[in-house]
């Protein structure tokens, strides 16, 4: 089986399409990427710029390119010596418009006698026969809005089809609505009667039951294809856990596939493990992002940093807060809230899954609990069968009253072939999403830096020995797991974080330069006007349309001063005035500027850390398109943006020629330590194989993480801000006694006790090479270089 030794992710779209992709493959390939890493590519929603909204299983998307483009994407990837990884969708299909979904289309025009029927999970009924479709707006329940067009009903410019023979009387719309396999009911009613499962709560997402053979056979036939035929060379896994069965799933997909790389988008929380029996090579990198980002985290801000959240928290509140702000409450309540509101349906749904239990609202209520208190995205039973047991050790602290519901439900729980267990473990990776990445993480707002995709954001900081001892583990557990620092999920770019995770060196700085905003502009909402500070200081500048649309974005997330059901406009219009007054010149824009410009230059080290950690350390990384330069994107859409390669093709032709830049707005020193790092990763393999620390020894012996990957040997920077107050004095590493190269900018070392000051001398990142190999690295970068 073919491991790619890093890959460079490309967001295949309507304007970027597969013939796009393959006019940057040259780039990519000089750039030092080992395959390139697309993302969904079968048909999906018109105008869908992510392909997640898969519509049609049959066909590369025609506005991606179509078949043609990518068989010549692979023809132009095979001869650069490049392979292809690409993203699927096994868990949902888009269903936002009905007639372009003919499996959709079909269930709806007969129901529960439709041929896919079986490929949809739906509760018959619970809807008395019919699929609940919430897409009537308020003050529309009474149909009136509804129209008979040919063959379909028409609302608004929905289009629902007419079953045959429901219409011939000429009956009005509302009567002929009445007949069909389908119900129109008002948007809000989703949160508890919606009776098909979703991804998340996205309605427009319907789940499909790919654990039933002739699914997985069709849903998967034209992706099995780009396989056989040597086009695609490995696979990513969206979302395994909306599945009823992911370890069998993946069993079948990679035995179908006849091997392969395999991956899966796997959020792991804290030290969970990936089941060891699953059919993979790995994660998409989330694990990996979290231990980067708090090795560069200064563990002595904790304290003022918690001192500041929790003044923050009792000010929204009005309540005093005794000592830090519990991450762990933030989780239950965010997880709680969800499970009662817009995920109610799916609890409900499981409790219609008992039917040994009396329904009741107890059964409810001690299956929401259980799921609020669950301490992962889900079990894969009997994998995983202790998680239950903690949540269920919490939910009864919490809720003794429950005590006597939750032990008649556990029989039923821990019965891997039960489906209420099957649902459960199904459900509680959706309420832990919503709960938890897209609820508690727009809450708290200590150092938003960790408040990341797979991260826990109550671990602070990773000290260097714990970061080596994870780095071992990976490398001893999951070598091919990919890793990676920012992706089109990521709630801020690796270089806002970098930038963010400055504040743990300076927090009451920080905290003086917030009240001073707060007073400038307030919004009375204290933990969210910090979230929000921190991530205009974290990107800028940017333009007002951006900020506007992340502030609007977190903000209704957050869930507390505003909403997405229920907008405060006085709120927002304070919000937003509050952006457009930093496009101006006056007291506020100056002091995010004086603030910007105080670590600015700190986290520009710690950016180059970060990359350089990332792609040398154990693991296959990814380059999230356009990363090579600064990444200063918000959360979604902002981080899909389209990347002007003919910047960064002028960049590396400058740097391949030998120019060092300087460390500045350009983000070019990036690319300098990209490119090196990627080149000499795929040139000289022979050189990472293993994981071993470089001690530090002197008075600033804590500021740098080194490691020896066998034969490359990192050293970066760390903590910077006090760095700059002490220095590098007389700090060295020890390294062995043969003459060492830097590959970033060529300076050559004489091995044993080398002096950092003189090592990071231009830059505080140096990526060592032994000098002999350094030659043989030069002349395998010429030639492989079109």
């Amino acid at each position: 089986m073919s491991i790619p030794v890093s890959t460079y992710r490309l967001q295949i779209t309507s304007a970027f399409d597969l013939d796009a992709a393959a006019e940057v493959l040259d780039y990519v390939t000089r750039l030092g990427a080992d395959w390139l890493y697309l993302s969904p590519l079968l048909s999906a929603e018109e105008g869908s710029d992510h392909g997640y909204d898969v519509i049609d299983h049959g066909s590369v998307d025609p506005a991606r390119g179509g078949p043609e483009a990518l068989a010549r994407l692979s023809e132009r990837a095979s001869a650069a010596g490049r392979g292809i990884l690409v993203d699927i969708v096994p868990n949902h299909v888009g269903v936002n418009t009905p007639h372009s979904n003919a499996w959709w289309w079909d269930l709806l025009t007969a129901g529960q006698s439709s041929r896919y029927a079986e490929a949809f999970d739906v509760d018959w009924p619970a809807g008395n026969g019919r699929l609940l479709l919430p897409v009537l707006g308020d003050g529309d329940d009474d149909l009136g809005e509804l129209t008979i067009v040919g063959d379909e009903l028409h609302y608004y410019d929905n289009r629902f089809p007419i079953a045959p023979g429901t219409a011939d009387d000429g009956a009005p719309a509302a009567v002929v609505h009445g007949r069909q396999h389908y119900e129109l009911v008002n948007w809000r009613r989703a949160d508890a009667d919606l009776n098909y499962r979703r991804f998340f709560a996205v309605n427009t997402l319907a789940g499909v039951r790919v654990e039933v053979p002739w699914v997985f056979d069709e849903s998967h036939r034209e992706i099995l294809r780009w396989v056989h035929s040597g086009q695609v060379q490995g696979l990513r896994v969206d979302h395994p856990d909306g599945l009823a069965d992911p370890g069998g799933y993946l069993d079948r997909l990679h035995a179908a596939m006849g091997g392969g790389y395999l991956l899966v988008e796997k959020i792991l929380e804290g030290r969970e493990q990936l089941p060891s029996s699953w059919s993979t090579d790995g994660t998409t990198g989330y694990d990996a992002l979290a231990d980067f980002d708090r090795v560069l985290v200064d563990p002595a801000g904790q304290d003022a940093l918690d001192a500041l959240e929790a003044a923050l928290q009792s000010e929204r509140t009005g309540t005093a807060q005794a000592g830090p702000v519990s991450w762990t409450e933030l989780v239950y309540t965010g997880k709680r809230a969800i499970a009662d509101g817009i995920l109610q349906s799916e609890v409900r749904r499981l409790a219609r899954l008992l039917p040994e239990l009396p329904h009741s609202d107890a059964v409810i209520d001690a299956l929401a609990e259980l799921i609020a208190w669950f301490p992962v995205y889900r079990s894969y039973l009997p994998v995983g069968r202790h998680e239950l047991d903690t949540a269920v050790r919490l939910a009864r602290q919490r809720r003794p009253d429950l005590d006597a519901t939750i032990t008649a439900l556990l029989p039923y729980l821990t019965d891997p072939a039960h489906p209420a267990a099957v649902r459960f473990q199904q459900t509680s990776g959706m309420v832990m999403a919503k709960g938890v990445e897209d609820t508690a993480y727009y809450r708290y707002s200590r150092l938003t830096s960790l408040n990341e995709v797979g991260a826990d954001p109550s671990e602070f900081a990773v000290s260097v020995d714990e970061f080596h001892r994870r780095q071992q583990t990976r490398l001893a557990v999951a070598p091919a797991s990919q890793t990676t620092l920012s992706t089109h999920d990521t709630k801020r770019g690796e270089d806002v974080r970098a930038r963010i995770s400055v504040l743990a060196e300076v927090p009451d700085e920080w905290a003086g330069a917030l009240a001073e905003l707060r007073a400038l502009a307030p919004l009375g909402d204290a933990p969210f006007e910090n979230l929000l500070w921190q991530a205009i200081v974290g990107s800028w500048p940017a333009s007002t349309d951006r900020l506007i649309g992340y502030a609007e974005k977190a903000s209704r997330e957050a869930n507390l001063s505003t909403t997405w059901t229920a907008p405060n406009e006085d709120f927002e219009d304070r919000m937003r005035a509050l952006v457009r007054d930093l496009a101006v010149d006056g007291p506020l824009a100056r002091t995010v500027s004086a603030f910007v410009d105080r670590v600015k230059q700190a986290g520009w080290s710690n950016s180059l850390a970060l990359k350089l950690i990332q792609l040398t350390a154990p693991g296959v990384p990814d380059v999230y398109q356009g990363s090579e330069l600064w990444e200063m994107s918000l959360v979604d859409p902002d981080n899909r943006r389209p990347v002007d390669y003919a910047v960064r093709r002028d960049y590396l032709d400058r740097v391949t020629e030998g120019w060092l830049p300087p460390i500045d707005e350009t983000g070019a020193a990036k690319l300098l330590v990209t490119t090196s790092a990627l080149r000499l990763r795929r040139d000289r393999p022979e050189l990472f194989g293993r994981h071993a620390p470089v001690e530090a020894f002197g008075p600033a012996a804590a500021h740098v993480v080194a490691y020896d990957r066998g034969g490359a040997v990192t050293v970066a920077t760390r903590l910077p801000v006090a760095l700059a107050r002490i220095g590098w004095g007389d700090t060295t590493i020890m390294l062995a006694g043969h003459d060492w190269q830097d590959a970033l900018t060529g300076a050559r070392f004489a091995g044993g006790q080398v002096r950092l000051a003189d090592l990071l001398s231009r830059y505080p990142v140096a990526l060592l090479i032994p000098a002999a190999a350094s030659a043989a690295a030069s002349a395998a970068t010429e030639e492989a270089t079109p």
